[in-house]
């Protein structure tokens, strides 16, 4: 008896080990929200197999999320609740090592080839972009991630990583609401503005690209680092030319963008495009 006795409490015991100590969770703070703050998109550079090989496997890199071309599939390959290995060196808008608070998409792309005429981007499959978008929205819904806050691989490395590319759709995601674009109206009187002056001072594009959310350099000089952010900044919203250099467009962008009211964000539905103010 004494020894069932034994085993029965060693048992007990054993078992409360396993299971962790009993926590109440009657009460819930109001105080909190998602650890997922900001929602990154990059492209693969290989097709699925390899992506899904490097992804998975010993490659010290991962995603929550991996988007197929053909057919357009989502993987989950990590839970939301975990950190992946996407980011890497990164910043945005003064937060840096952002793989901690953000949810990764990578999209199977072959991104670029050298040519005689520079680089040359691959085109996204139009049903892989619906497939992207619809994961986006719901992504950030459930987390109530800002529109701001959803980003390209280049925009928080910029220089080090062009992804997703100038072939990306970046008007696509502002017409379903996904991110907020520069008001038309307001963006073709500044070209107008700013096509009959003398160009800002690249200073001045420092000042707007890194109220924008660049990581860019702040010593008034057009270096390689400006000349890199400015590229990263046009590939998103002006890829007919991503050359880098200042131009009255790129000046009218950063304009309207970095003024109030510039943005727009549109509705759900049938609801039309609002002013936007980004809350950083």
């Amino acid at each position: 008896m004494k020894t069932r006795l034994l085993a029965a409490s060693l048992a007990l015991l054993l078992s409360a080990c396993a299971t962790g100590p009993q926590i109440d969770t009657t009460f819930v703070s109001q105080n909190q929200d998602s650890r997922a703050q900001f929602l990154v998109l990059h492209y693969t550079v290989i097709d699925f197999e390899k992506s899904l090989r490097v992804l998975t496997t010993g490659g010290q890199v991962s995603s929550h999320y991996l988007v197929r071309d053909e057919p357009p599939t989502i993987y989950r390959l990590v839970d939301e609740t975990r950190r992946s290995w996407h980011a890497g060196q990164s910043s945005w808008t003064g937060h840096t090592n952002l793989n901690a608070g953000s949810i990764g998409i990578e999209i199977v792309n072959a991104g670029w080839v050298d040519s005689p005429n520079g680089k040359v981007y691959a085109p996204f499959p139009q049903k892989q972009i619906d497939a992207v978008i619809a994961l986006c929205k719901d992504i950030v819904k459930r987390h109530n991630i800002r529109p701001e806050r959803v980003i390209g691989h280049a925009d928080i490395a910029p220089g080090r990583k062009q992804d997703p590319g100038p072939m990306f759709p970046w008007k696509q995601l502002a017409d379903a609401g996904v991110i907020p674009w520069p008001d038309e109206a307001k963006l073709e009187a500044k070209r107008q503005e700013y096509a009959a002056k003398e160009l800002p001072s690249a200073e001045w594009f420092q000042e707007r690209l890194n109220k924008v959310g660049y990581a860019v350099p702040r010593n008034g000089e057009l270096d390689r680092g400006t000349q890199d952010v400015i590229a990263t900044f046009q590939m998103k919203y002006r890829p007919s030319n991503y050359a880098g250099q200042p131009d009255s467009e790129t000046a009218a962008l950063l304009d309207v963008i970095t003024s109030p009211g510039g943005m727009t964000l549109k509705g759900e539905g049938d609801q039309p495009a609002r002013p936007y103010t980004s809350r950083w």
